[in-house]
């Protein structure tokens, strides 16, 4: 079934480096990493259900006809991120690379907990509505190496960032300080509609009627930023770069527990 909320960026890609594309579906972002013409490229992420064929239309503009991700690298599990990744599957028979302690959600055997309803913002009170089951690509799934690094892509690393997920994970390469950080920290206020619908660009911890672990979520935006990132691009919101992330980043790491943590979480 196809969710209703759609923001003002959906279908609006961003190259935001020139191997590194970043494409707004519904109201959250895959990226493509790969140079434009090249045939190859990653795919981070999977959108939302029912995307597939947009995916594949906007890969093959980027990258050519008949292009296919020589691999997809999930940061987490969530519904809004590999919604489309069972179709995708069945055009693109390539491997899934995912933190170990997401398996349980890919393989078909645990389900993420209920949503927190308590949190502010009409979001989180819809959220209930959102799909939290498990989903089963045992067939196509792999383990990301413990050594943090990425397959298909040798100038990326792996960095665990727990807290949303118990194995979520962002993406760095160091030569540029480029990040794609899932839902570790978003740029826009997730839980509130209006915002969601308008991008209003603003950072934020991650998405808090989904965030099972408030300190892990803590300690990983702090670990992003000791990176001094010079561009993230976030699962929801629009690409920050420069100072104005550079800023935002390190008042959010340090005002986190304060700021970011729903009070029946606290």
């Amino acid at each position: 079934m196809k969710m209703p909320l759609t923001s003002i960026t959906s279908g609006i890609g961003m190259e935001v480096v020139p191997d590194l594309y970043c494409f707004p579906i519904q109201i959250v972002n895959i990226c493509f990493i790969g140079e434009p013409n090249s045939k190859e490229f990653v795919l981070v992420d999977a959108g939302m259900p029912d995307s597939q064929d947009m995916i594949i239309e906007e890969a093959e503009k980027r990258f050519g006809s008949g292009a296919k991700p020589t691999a997809i690298i999930l940061t987490h599990g969530h519904f809004d991120h590999i919604g489309a990744l069972q179709e995708l599957l069945k055009t693109w028979d390539v491997p899934v690379y995912a933190h170990h302690l997401e398996e349980p959600y890919l393989t078909g055997q645990e389900n993420y907990p209920p949503p927190n309803t308590e949190a502010e913002g009409l979001v989180a009170k819809l959220s209930p509505l959102f799909p939290r089951n498990s989903i089963n690509i045992s067939k196509n799934l792999q383990i990301l190496p413990n050594d943090h690094t990425i397959p298909f892509l040798p100038d990326w690393k792996v960095i665990p960032t727990p807290g949303h997920t118990p194995g979520h994970i962002s993406l760095y390469r160091e030569r540029d300080q480029a990040l794609i950080v899932g839902d570790a920290f978003v740029t826009v206020e997730q839980e509130s509609l209006y915002e969601v619908l308008t991008q209003k660009q603003e950072m934020h911890g991650p998405p808090a009627y989904f965030t099972a672990d408030w300190q892990a979520a803590s300690s990983s935006v702090k670990t992003l930023a000791k990176l001094k990132p010079k561009t993230a691009i976030t699962g929801h919101g629009l690409p920050m770069t420069g100072n104005t992330l550079m800023e935002n980043l390190t008042v959010l790491a340090e005002n986190f527990d304060e700021t970011e943590i729903p009070d029946n979480k606290k």
